[in-house]
């Protein structure tokens, strides 16, 4: 599983990181993390605002903190698939 935190390393963008590796955690599911700080990439994803959450590919969350149970779930969705 991919994972990528899109963000230029403001406070949201940080705390992100920190739902998605708590998420890992709880869950047991490893997954390759990678936080995105190049602006270019970040616009390749379509998103408008940051911080931004991608998941195998698929923007799950642009413009806020989601919450560790969507992560949780948008996690579990992917390790299923």
């Amino acid at each position: 599983m991919e994972i990528k935190v899109l963000g230029m390393g403001c406070p949201k963008c940080k705390e992100v990181g920190k739902r998605v590796d708590a998420a890992l955690a709880e869950l047991n599911v490893s997954a390759d993390v990678e936080k995105v700080t190049d602006i270019k990439k970040i616009m390749a994803y379509g998103i408008l605002a940051t911080p931004g959450l991608v998941i195998n590919g698929e923007v799950k969350c642009s413009g806020k903190i989601p919450k560790l149970e969507d992560i949780k779930a948008w996690i579990h969705e992917a390790a299923a698939s």
